[in-house]
C-alpha cells in the first residue's frame, strides 16, 4: 500500500528523513505517481510521465516542457516539435539528478510559452487544482499545478514575462524568479530577460532547489530591520488587499514601509514589441503555429531594428526608474501584488499582449526588465482562489530575498494551503 501522505512532504523534510533512514526515497516517488494517476486526468499538469523514475533523496521534480530532459519530449507545445526528444538534460535538471532527485516528467505550457494561461492545441488546457475550469496561470502553469496538487515535491519553470510568478500566485505556491543567468541555460536568449527557477510549496524548498540549480550556497545572514517600498497601484481589489495585509505584517515585524510609484505602462508596451520579435525568431515552422502565434510572428517580422531597439530601451528605462534605482538608492526590498487581477476561467484568459493582459502583468514585467530577483508567495484566498504577493530583491541577492520572504510566509494568513478535494487518504 502506498503511503499517500508522503506526497505532501517538503523536499527538506524528505531529504532529512531519508538521511536518517526513516524514509524510503522511492515511497515519495510512488506517492507522487499515484497522485498523478488519481488526479492528472482532470488537472492535466503533465504531458509526459516517467513511470520508472528513481530517487535517492526522496525529492521529485517536474520540469516545464520548455527545458530539455534527456529521453523525454521537448516540444514547447508547438506542433512542429511534436516528435522531438531531448538528447541531454538542462543544466539545472542534471544538477537535480546529481542531488538525488527523481525527474517525474514534463509539464504543460502554452505554445512557445506565449500566454498568461496554460492551453495549447497539442495537449489542451491545464486546470487550476483549486477550481476546475480556472487557469493555473502561465506559462509555467503545468509546473505550478503539479506542485500545488501534490503531484511533485518541486518543479522547474522559466520566467521572461512573469511565467514562474504568475502560476505561483494562481496556484497558491511559491515561485522564485532568480536574477537572469544565475541558473545556467543551454538556450540562447538574445533579450537577456529570461530566468529559470523553482516552484515549490515553501520558501525553504525554493531555496534548496535554487541552491542546487545555481551551484551556489546560502549565506548565514542575520535578519535586521529593513526599508521596504510598497505599491498596489492599479491592482484589482483582492490583489491590492493581499498586498496591504503583507505590508502590515512586515511593518509589524519591525520593518519600515514606504509607498512608492509604479510606472508599468512603458514596460508593458515595450515588452509587446520585444515578445513579438521573440516569437518571430523562434526556430520552428511558423506555418504550424496556432492562429494567435502566427499573428504575433507576422507582426514580429514587420518590426525594424530601430523599432525593437526603441521598445527595449523604453521598457528598460522605465524598469530602471521603477525598480532598479529605488533598490540601489533607498530600499532593501519592494513589495507588490504578484498580479493585477485574480485568476480567471480558462476561456477568459486575456489575449497575449492585449489591454487586460497589461493589467494582469503590471507588477511582474517591470521586475523582468530590471533583471532583479523576485519571489511570489501565497497570501491567502479570495472567493476560494489563491492570491499572491511579490517581493523584489536586489541584483543577485536571492538568498537575502528568500530569507526575508520566509519571514512573511510564516506569518498568519500567508504560506501554502492544500487545495480542497485532493486528499483521498483523509477524505476517502
Amino acid at each position: 500500500m502506498i503511503e499517500a501522505s508522503a506526497r505532501w512532504l517538503s523536499a527538506e523534510e524528505a531529504t532529512r528523513l531519508v538521511e536518517a533512514r526513516e524514509l524510503d526515497p522511492q515511497a515519495v516517488v510512488e506517492a507522487h505517481l499515484d497522485a498523478i494517476d488519481r488526479l492528472d486526468s482532470r488537472i492535466h499538469a503533465y504531458i509526459h510521465v516517467d513511470r520508472g523514475a528513481r530517487s535517492t533523496s526522496g525529492v521529485t521534480l517536474a520540469v516545464k516542457d520548455s527545458q530539455p530532459v534527456r529521453g523525454m519530449p521537448y516540444t514547447y507545445a508547438t506542433s512542429s516539435l511534436r516528435d522531438q526528444i531531448a538528447s541531454e538534460d538542462a543544466v539545472a535538471v542534471a544538477r537535480a539528478r546529481t542531488a538525488g532527485m527523481a525527474v517525474l516528467g514534463k509539464t504543460n505550457l502554452p505554445e512557445l510559452a506565449a500566454s498568461i494561461g496554460t492551453n495549447n492545441e497539442l495537449f489542451g488546457p491545464t486546470h487550476n487544482p483549486w477550481r476546475h475550469g480556472v487557469t493555473p496561470g502561465g506559462s509555467s502553469g503545468g509546473s505550478g499545478a503539479a506542485v500545488a496538487a501534490g503531484m511533485a515535491s518541486v518543479a522547474l519553470g522559466d520566467d521572461m514575462g512573469g511565467s514562474i510568478r504568475i502560476p505561483a500566485s494562481c496556484c497558491g505556491v511559491v515561485g522564485l524568479r532568480p536574477t537572469p543567468h544565475r541558473v545556467p541555460s543551454e538556450e540562447r536568449d538574445p533579450t537577456g530577460l529570461s530566468s529559470r527557477g523553482p516552484i515549490a510549496r515553501s520558501v525553504a524548498d525554493a531555496r534548496l532547489v535554487f541552491s542546487i540549480a545555481s551551484g551556489t550556497w546560502p549565506d548565514a545572514g542575520r535578519m535586521r530591520p529593513r526599508v521596504v517600498g510598497v505599491t498596489w497601484s492599479g491592482a484589482g481589489g483582492p490583489c491590492a488587499d493581499a498586498c496591504r495585509r503583507a505590508a502590515a505584517a512586515i511593518e509589524g515585524d519591525g520593518h519600515r514601509i514606504e509607498e512608492i510609484e509604479w510606472d508599468a505602462e512603458p514596460v508593458t508596451q515595450g515588452y509587446a514589441g520585444v515578445r513579438r520579435a521573440s516569437v518571430a525568431s523562434f526556430p520552428a515552422d511558423h506555418s504550424t503555429f496556432g492562429p494567435a502565434l502566427q499573428k504575433l510572428a507576422a507582426e514580429g517580422r514587420e518590426l525594424s531594428a530601430m523599432d525593437y531597439f526603441r521598445d527595449f530601451t523604453e521598457a528598460t528605462d522605465a524598469a530602471h526608474r521603477t525598480v532598479s534605482l529605488p533598490l540601489q538608492t533607498r530600499y532593501d526590498f519592494l513589495l507588490t501584488p504578484t498580479l493585477g487581477l485574480m485568476p480567471m476561467s480558462i476561456e477568459d484568459v486575456p489575449p497575449f499582449l492585449g489591454e487586460e493582459w497589461s493589467t494582469y502583468v503590471r507588477f511582474v514585467l517591470p521586475v523582468t526588465f530590471a533583471r532583479t530577483p523576485a519571489i511570489s508567495i501565497p497570501a491567502g484566498l479570495h472567493d476560494g482562489l489563491p492570491v499572491g504577493v511579490q517581493i523584489v530583491g536586489r541584483f543577485a541577492q536571492e538568498y537575502e530575498l528568500l530569507d526575508f520572504a520566509e519571514r512573511l510566509e510564516q506569518m498568519p494568513g500567508f504560506g501554502f494551503q492544500r487545495p480542497p478535494g485532493l486528499d483521498w487518504e483523509v477524505n476517502g
